[in-house]
């Protein structure tokens, strides 16, 4: 006997689509086994920054992109001192040589250390399956200084003033100035030199100077 009278219409099914479909897991993307790596070339960075392996890194950015991000940057920076032209990475030995289980899932603590080095611009992907890598680390931004705890934020600036204080004052104007003309070269403009440098932590004053006296060179 029909569960319909003679004034119902049978309902029918709604026509299947792809979101109701359960995924087949089959045909994920598998994550590769080797990965390319080059480094990525930023004449501003590679001057103004900080070695992956230096107490600034360890200090101040490992608390940002978690330890083992930071032991990932030095592992793949030391190798680029042997073989600076780039490398193929071996994912597993590379993971199970950081202590993990190993480069399996797509949220296991390898890929995501892989994923906040990419996140906070320390490494970008330069195309199928390579991956630019920074030889330098840049200095802290002012967004990044207010992730870290007061006690590190205090240790950050008595930091930087002691750079200010050891490394005399013509140094630091050198390098400001050396900044400026890398930044010229790269198609800045006055204002937007000047502004680059103050949030280089570069003070006012001095960024002002090295902007005009890059200004004043003679160009080619």
């Amino acid at each position: 006997m029909s569960i319909f009278t003679s004034n119902q219409v049978p309902l029918t099914a709604p026509p299947r689509r792809d979101a109701d479909v359960a995924p087949d897991v089959g045909t994920a993307p598998e994550i590769p086994k080797t990965l390319r790596i080059v480094a990525w070339t930023d004449p501003v960075i590679d001057t103004l920054g900080h070695d992956p392996r230096s107490w600034y890194v360890e200090q101040f950015w490992l608390p940002i992109i978690g330890p083992t991000a930071t032991w990932l940057l030095r592992r793949m920076v030391a190798r680029f001192d042997e073989e600076p032209d780039g490398f193929d990475l071996n994912l597993d030995d590379t993971a199970r040589g950081l202590g993990l289980g190993g480069r399996e899932g797509r949220h296991s603590p390898f890929q995501r250390a892989l994923s906040r080095c990419v996140s906070f611009k320390l490494a970008r992907h330069q195309g199928p399956g390579a991956l630019g890598v920074r030889r330098r680390i840049p200095p802290l931004t002012l967004r990044n200084l207010d992730r870290l705890p007061p006690s590190l934020r205090q240790l950050h600036t008595e930091w930087s003033a002691s750079q200010i204080r050891s490394g005399v004052l013509d140094e630091a104007r050198n390098r400001s100035r050396r900044l400026a003309l890398k930044l010229l070269d790269i198609g800045a403009d006055r204002h937007a030199v000047e502004l680059q440098l103050i949030r280089w932590r570069v003070h006012p004053a001095m960024a002002h100077e090295a902007t005009q006296w890059a200004m004043s060179l003679p160009t080619s």
